[in-house]
């Protein structure tokens, strides 16, 4: 034994260690820190944080207070260490303490994480007593979010308090060398979760362990549908090469035609489905492993019925323990798509799977680890060499962002109708949800609600003001008046999205704010998506806007790019003739009506709108008359476009009376039509439509720029999601010299606007 050092050469400190700092192993990793440096002390979870006391020799507390940030757990984040100096205790041994609730404080959830390296080579260790099961963790990987029921973070609060674990778990759990060291998920075959199969509409156990594994992968290999009980709900699964059991799927699910997302095993897998470059391998192999965004290779092999009339595939590698079995024993690629109808949120419960998914499924696979939290896959791709969200859920959130203006008061802001996300705010600290879906019906609604109030619980943040978009009929409006707050704060949607953008920049100052996306509803009472904005995080002040046009129909055109074609039509109807190819086998009795519904201003509101002008330039060029779901004419069109070089067609920008500017599409369309017609070539055309774009958005916000004395630019809005778009709008912006803004924490897409409604009303009511 090492005799203890004399007083004046040792030292005692307190640290604070704030941040993502539970759930990720810190405080085994602490133990074995202060074991390495021959400390003595104690380190506890709380409310807020890891407190920590330790004391040795001063030397060695030096180290461990370095070493405490440099080498930290794979998967913290520290936000911030805090240490004092405090009496010797005299205390030679470290122990890990039970955990102190403080109800006024909060902390950050870790979000969950894929199997890492170690436990998937135990996995598959014929001789490790875990091998082949389905739920093998340690404290580096495996589910967070998906199992807290409260913070701080220990078993008792998590789905895993069912399971009691065995006596080589519970010495695992006791061991401070182990890697399970006060892991909270730990478990193993004889005391953790088990999987079973079941055929649909029976729910007796068919075969149980491994042998259900087994099952679950000939049935796929028979073109059957599976549907698997996952980390945050179900997953319908189909062999991704055959075409007959992907429309089967199709089918059976009500998704016609938008994209279906990949599962592969192995990095390798994944280079033989699309071209994969450094970036793209980050992403595919990183803790997070979302879905990326791919350019499909020629032979890849995957089912047309996959992404059909797109370039690029989704693709993940297996981020659970159990999708790697199946994925191992099948042998090819799968469809992983996410366990609902579509359009309503996933099933997370055996029985509501059962009950819901019971039509669309011929098999499944369940396990009784309980899901706490709904959690969708993480949709990513790379634009203009950077990750960009598509959807941000799995991997990433609830990790919280700050704000560049505390917020005086608790708030909640519920953001928009579509891709909905909420953010509760306290302080500089704002957590946005997961991706929840569209409010388009009572389910999501409620998933909306419930996943509200686990927040609330959570965080323990009781918010005193709502903020909501000015939409009066969107479904989160009525959420904001039934919480029944003190103050309800209005934000504009395209503000929003300014703001967003913004926000997660720091960037307090005005802004050229850029705001393209489908619709949003604006201060005219207009449906707005092509907005320049000249704003900050207070007010904007609109200053150039897409031509304004009537949408026959209003939210059907969305389905049907000919009425917004029809629409632009009725600007100029002596461009008839290159307007043609968009109502090539329209019903004329359909078209009758539209058409009247324009000339009497009947259910055909105004609208300048970025995403329905991608709609109607697919229309006129003859790619898309009728959409199968929003977005599919423009996703469309990229895919046409591709890396394809191409010079802009004729896109002005008009200067208005009342001191704005403003896109005129019409030449544009024009020329779209009467090439096409010529017999030009509909990739090129897409290509020029692209450039033509870019070109026109700089064009106007060079103008905006100018006479605002500006000179940073926000891009935001769901028209940013097309990686061509985003990419050269940018390179043609900083060309002419402006700072560029784009989204890199959250989405361009509607996912961002509650994060920027946080941002606008934490900075208006610190203006007071």
């Amino acid at each position: 034994m090492t005799a203890r050092a004399p007083a004046a050469e040792r030292e005692a400190l307190r640290l604070s260690v704030t941040g993502v700092v539970q759930g990720v192993g810190f405080r085994p990793f602490v133990h074995r820190l202060a074991l390495e440096h021959g400390l003595g002390g104690w380190v506890r979870n709380e409310a807020g944080e890891v407190r920590i006391s330790v004391e040795g020799r001063k030397a060695a507390v030096k180290a461990f207070v370095h070493d405490l940030v440099d080498k930290a757990p794979p998967l913290s984040r520290i936000d911030s260490v805090d240490v004092t100096q405090t009496e010797l205790s005299h205390v030679d041994e470290f122990r890990i303490v039970e955990s102190v609730d403080q109800p006024d404080r909060r902390q950050p959830v870790s979000p969950d994480v894929a199997l890492c390296a170690a436990c998937e080579a135990e996995l598959f260790d014929a001789s490790n007593r875990r091998h082949n099961y389905p739920f093998i963790t340690c404290t580096d990987c495996g589910p967070r979010f998906t199992v807290i029921e409260s913070m701080p973070y220990d078993r008792e609060r998590t789905s895993m308090q069912a399971f009691q674990q065995c006596d080589e778990c519970l010495r695992e759990y006791g061991e401070p060398a182990d890697r399970r060291y006060h892991s909270e998920t730990n478990s193993c075959p004889d005391c953790g979760p088990r999987v079973w199969l079941e055929e649909a509409g029976d729910e007796a156990e068919v075969c149980g362990g491994a042998a259900a594994l087994e099952r679950a992968a000939q049935c796929l290999a028979d073109g059957k549908v599976v549907a698997i009980r996952g980390l945050g709900g179900f997953h319908l699964a189909a062999d991704a090469t055959n075409d007959e059991a992907v429309s089967r799927l199709r089918r059976r699910k009500a998704r016609e035609a938008k994209p279906l997302a990949v599962m592969v095993r192995t990095l390798e897998e994944a280079r033989r489905l699309g071209r994969v470059g450094s970036g793209e391998e980050r992403l595919l192999t990183s803790r997070e492993r979302p879905v990326v965004l791919l350019r499909t290779l020629p032979d890849a092999g995957l089912a047309p019925s996959v992404a059909p009339g797109l370039d690029t595939v989704g693709v993940m590698t297996a981020y659970t323990p159990l999708h790697q079995l199946l994925l191992e024993l099948v042998g090819r690629p799968l469809v992983m798509t996410s366990g609902n109808l579509s359009e309503e949120p996933i099933a997370t419960a055996n029985d509501d799977a059962r009950s819901r998914l019971g039509d669309i499924a011929d098999v499944f696979l369940l396990h009784d680890r309980e899901i706490v939290a709904r959690y969708d896959d993480s949709v990513v791709r790379l634009a203009d060499g950077a990750p960009l969200f598509l959807r941000r859920a799995r991997g990433y959130a609830p990790l919280p962002l700050e704000l560049p203006v505390a917020a005086p008061v608790p708030l909640v802001a519920v953001g928009p109708h579509l891709k909905s996300t909420f953010a509760l705010a306290h302080g500089a600290t704002a957590y946005v949800s997961q991706h929840i879906g569209d409010l388009e019906n009572l389910e999501t609604l409620e998933h909306f609600r419930a996943a509200l109030a686990a927040f609330r619980e959570l965080y323990r943040v009781e918010p005193e003001v709502a903020v909501r978009d000015m939409h009066p009929g969107y479904l989160s409006t009525r959420v904001a008046e039934e919480l029944g707050l003190g103050e309800t704060i209005v934000v504009q949607h395209h503000h929003a999205h300014a703001a967003a953008v913004a926000a997660e920049h720091g960037v307090i100052d005005r802004v050229i704010g850029v705001s393209y996306d489908g619709t949003g509803y604006g201060d005219d009472g207009a449906v707005w998506g092509a907005e320049i904005l000249v704003s900050d995080l207070v007010d904007y002040e609109r200053r150039g806007q897409l031509r304004y046009a009537p949408l026959p129909g209003g939210d059907l055109a969305v389905r049907r790019p000919w009425r917004v074609a029809l629409g632009y039509l009725s600007l100029e109807p002596s461009l008839t003739d290159s307007f043609a190819r968009a109502f090539e086998g329209v019903d004329p009795q359909e078209r009758a009506i539209a058409e009247q519904q324009v000339a009497r201003g009947l259910n055909s509101p105004l609208a300048s709108s970025m995403g329905r002008l991608f709609d109607a330039a697919a229309a006129v060029l003859g790619t898309r008359q009728v959409a199968h779901y929003e977005g599919q004419a423009a996703m469309e069109l990229e895919a046409l476009a591709g890396e394809r070089a191409a010079e802009p067609l004729p896109f002005p920008v008009l200067e208005g009376d009342d001191e704005k500017w403003y896109l005129d599409p019409l030449p544009l369309l024009a020329a779209l039509g009467e090439q096409r017609q010529a017999g030009r070539d509909v990739s090129e055309l897409a290509a020029r439509f692209h450039e033509s774009v870019a070109h026109a958005t700089v064009e106007i916000v060079g103008c905006v720029a100018d006479a605002a004395g500006l000179g940073t630019v926000a891009l935001g809005g769901g028209c940013f999601q097309n990686a061509r778009l985003l990419a050269t709008t940018r390179g043609l912006l900083e060309r002419r010299g402006l700072r560029v803004l784009a989204p890199r924490l959250l989405s361009p897409n509607d996912g961002s606007i509650s994060y920027g409604q946080a941002a606008v009303a934490a900075m208006r009511m610190s203006r007071r």
